[in-house]
């Protein structure tokens, strides 16, 4: 029987991409949740889990980076989209399997790194999804697709988290992997195959090789650096993607550990994570109603400062009951938690899922908000990957914190810093004009400098100037995204700057590989002198970058009238 091509019809199309979608959710409700769990049930600490999971967003928060690769490497006869979906999924496939004959949690090193390259073929695959998505959805469907597209990513989180803690009497963890591989294999064999993609006109075929694709990465960083810096809304937007978005501890590792830490077995932890999406599927819905109705910003400031409140809540239970350090390995005796407390981790659990739904859809509208629509795709794909870095770095301090200073002092910490995007929030504004309010040029130059700045800050905490004692990963962990967001801008800025600027460009893009490559030294320690020359000389070039006058984005201010 020949199965249907779902592209043709649009009830076809918005089936093919709600499972396309559940394919997304899946393996990271199964990490996160499913996976999480079983590590803290074997000892595993926070820290460990926390780089686990954190691990596990590294990729989405790079995904800008495959979107020439795909736009440019293409078959007429897989499919132009379909070819990259096809292929992206079979290797999902292959690197779940490939970690059913690991033996955790001893090879835990050994799965993170598995995942990171299933991860980075999720992140090419949500990269071919979405670019098929604008390709085949017509005008009127994009809302209610979008709609059943985040939809089909939080029923897969359920089934890859929830539904295999379920399973899991029944076929144990290394089953999981099996399980979450073949829901990801149906969707390949009933979904994608049977998708026909129309023959892209001759005009838009794009030649293909590693020279196209340099071009198109090119375009790229010139784009997104001229949106991110052309207006203030756009600019501040740029710090709110990367600050975390309100308190974000109750919903990564730290409430699983909690969840196994109280006595929560895994049918309990399955029904507290389905709830929990549930809830928060629910709220997503209510909170872009009510930001439609009562403003975004009003809105989301409220929807921000809520989720610090379950936070402080469980922070509060946790000290009465003197929970402080986790338990198992590293840490306290295995304890018995009183029922109140266990009470505590399902309220506190729930109350931020509501918090957390009603925040979700406003803050991705906030961004549309002022995402410049000749560019939309470049600058919205970025703000995004931001976002994922956020997680990314937001799941691994906490692990190392949980460890370092306790419980308490981790979920204050995080109830506090979820705050911090409350003071960016009110300059992210529409503009009135996108292509540039004529700030951009002062705003490349403050970013350079800050930058500088906080490159040359490494020297003296690398020296030992600063006691930082037990939080000395967490430092390392703020200064390695300082040296990622260094080497970007000098590398897009090279972009930008082109012909006015040869030498100082060239500069750049020769450091921007340099400070990337910061984050070997952890396995490198004995190039002690590399790691205080390379920041020295990233600094001085951001500064000679914050001298130039950056002629290149300057553009007419706004006329005013009198």
């Amino acid at each position: 029987m020949r199965l249907p091509n779902l592209l043709a019809t649009r009830v076809g199309r918005l089936t093919a991409f709600f499972f396309l979608y559940v394919t997304e959710g899946i393996p990271l409700g199964f990490a996160a949740t499913a996976v999480a769990t079983q590590l803290r049930r074997q000892d595993v600490g926070p820290a460990e889990i926390g780089a686990f999971v954190g691990s596990f967003y590294l990729p989405w928060a790079f995904k800008w980076a495959f979107g020439p690769f795909i736009d440019v490497f293409t078959s007429e006869r897989l499919g132009r989209r379909r070819g990259w979906i096809l292929g992206t999924q079979i290797m999902l496939i292959v690197t779940l399997l490939a970690c059913t004959g690991l033996n955790l949690p001893a090879q835990l090193g050994v799965l993170t790194g598995v995942l990171l390259i299933h991860n980075s073929f999720g992140a090419m695959q949500d990269v071919a999804i979405d670019a098929l998505a604008v390709n085949t959805l017509h005008a009127d469907e994009r809302g209610l697709a979008n709609g059943v597209m985040f939809g089909g990513a939080a029923l897969g989180t359920a089934v890859g988290g929830s539904g295999v803690l379920f399973l899991m009497p029944l076929i144990g963890l290394q089953g999981g992997f099996v399980f979450v591989a073949g829901c990801i294999a149906l969707v390949t064999v009933f979904i994608v195959l049977p998708l026909q993609e129309t023959a892209t006109p001759m005009a838009e075929r794009r030649s293909a090789g590693l020279m196209s694709a340099a071009r198109e990465m090119r375009r790229f960083s010139v784009e997104a650096f001229r949106s991110f810096v052309g207006t203030r809304g756009a600019f501040a937007g740029l710090f709110f993607a990367l600050l975390p978005a309100g308190a974000v501890s109750m919903g990564l590792a730290l409430q699983s550990n909690l969840a196994v830490e109280v006595g929560l077995d895994d049918d309990a932890v399955a029904w507290l994570s389905l709830w929990s999406q549930v809830i928060s599927a629910g709220c997503m819905v209510l909170g872009g109603l009510l930001s439609d109705r009562y403003g975004r910003r009003r809105t989301l400031f409220v929807y921000l400062a809520l989720m610090s409140l379950p936070v402080l809540y469980m922070m509060g239970v946790l000290i009465e009951h003197q929970w402080i350090f986790p338990s198992g390995a590293g840490g306290t005796a295995k304890r018995v938690a009183a029922p109140a407390l266990v009470t505590a981790v399902w309220v506190a659990t729930l109350l931020y899922a509501v918090a957390q739904g009603l925040m979700y859809g406003t803050r991705s509208a906030i961004f549309m908000d002022v995402t410049n629509p000749a560019v939309a795709a470049t600058q919205f794909t970025a703000y995004m990957a931001m976002m994922n870095l956020a997680i990314s770095y937001s799941a691994t301090w906490q692990g190392i914190a949980i460890e370092a200073l306790g419980y308490p002092n981790t979920l204050l910490i995080d109830a506090v810093t979820g705050l911090l995007c409350l003071a960016v929030l009110p300059f992210i504004k529409p503009a009135t004009r996108h292509e540039g309010d004529g700030g951009g040029a002062t705003r490349a130059r403050t970013l350079a400098a800050g930058l500088a700045l906080m490159c040359l800050a490494w020297l003296p905490y690398r020296a030992g100037w600063w006691a930082v004692g037990a939080a000395a990963p967490i430092f390392e962990t703020l200064f390695t995204l300082v040296f990622v967001a260094a080497a970007v801008f000098l590398a897009a800025g090279s972009a930008v700057l082109g012909s006015s600027a040869t030498t100082v460009g060239r500069l750049g893009l020769v450091m921007a590989p340099l400070l990337l490559a910061m984050y070997l030294r952890r396995w490198w320690p004995q190039a002690d002198l590399l790691y205080y020359l390379v920041p020295t000389a990233g600094a001085l070039v951001l500064l000679a970058q914050a001298r130039l006058n950056w002629q290149v984005l300057r553009v007419a201010p706004p006329a005013t009238t009198a």
